[in-house]
């Protein structure tokens, strides 16, 4: 079992695990739909595929893949109606507020490692108080690669002034895991988010999981 006894910093995923963004995400795709005259569509219908951003709002909306011709130009006019409707439903899931105060409260460091464009990361960094607390926000292309790639996590790590290996990550994507792993995280599978259809969190490997924010704080306080 990892050990959590020498854990100096948690890094966090964004949508998912810290934030309920699938409302404006939704909205978003739904915009383009009722633009080109189809019927709108449920939050329901696109919430299992807010993990995988663009690409998943254009799939539940359109049924169009990424090799599609038109794709670029539609997830172009999706990001720029995601960009206008960013923050008008997007909160953060129930423990979250009071997860990271205890962390804050414990001086332990924290931080957000996600594969979201820092184009909109910077958008939500500053609109939430959540997030001035935060030692580290590494985006999609904040470095080369992203996720499932540990650069991220390497480089949030750097920002928050610790090692890698005494860093905990958390996320609700298999690709989280791939990167902590490779990282030298302990790494921990948010079963409360985006998991999709079909998704068996207990395959991806984590060291740990939970069903709830505040279940991390059980797991750092038990040793």
């Amino acid at each position: 079992m990892s050990d959590l006894r020498n854990i100096q910093a948690v890094l966090f995923d964004l949508d998912g695990t810290l934030i309920d963004s699938a409302p404006d995400l939704g909205a978003a795709a739904d915009q383009l739909r009722v633009a080109r005259g189809m019927p709108s569509l449920p939050l329901e219908a696109y919430r299992h595929m807010a993990g995988a951003g663009a690409r998943g709002m254009l799939q539940v909306g359109f049924g169009m893949t990424p090799e599609h011709p038109d794709f670029p130009a539609l997830r172009e006019e999706f990001f720029n109606n995601y960009e206008s409707c960013i923050h008008e439903r997007t909160h953060t899931f129930p423990g979250v507020p009071e997860l990271i105060q205890a962390l804050v409260d414990q001086r332990m460091p924290w931080g957000v490692v996600t594969n979201k464009a820092e184009r909109f990361t910077s958008l939500i960094v500053q609109r939430m108080p959540l997030f001035a607390t935060a030692s580290a926000v590494v985006s999609g292309d904040t470095t080369p690669q992203a996720k499932p790639h540990p650069a991220p996590l390497f480089e949030a790590a750097k920002r928050a002034h610790v090692d890698p290996a005494q860093c905990i990550y958390v996320g609700d994507d298999h690709r989280d895991i791939v990167a902590g792993k490779a990282a030298g995280m302990i790494t921990v599978a948010a079963t409360y988010g985006y998991l999709g259809e079909g998704v068996t969190p207990a395959e991806w490997g984590a060291d740990f999981s939970i069903q709830s924010p505040l279940e991390l704080l059980k797991l750092l306080n038990r040793n």
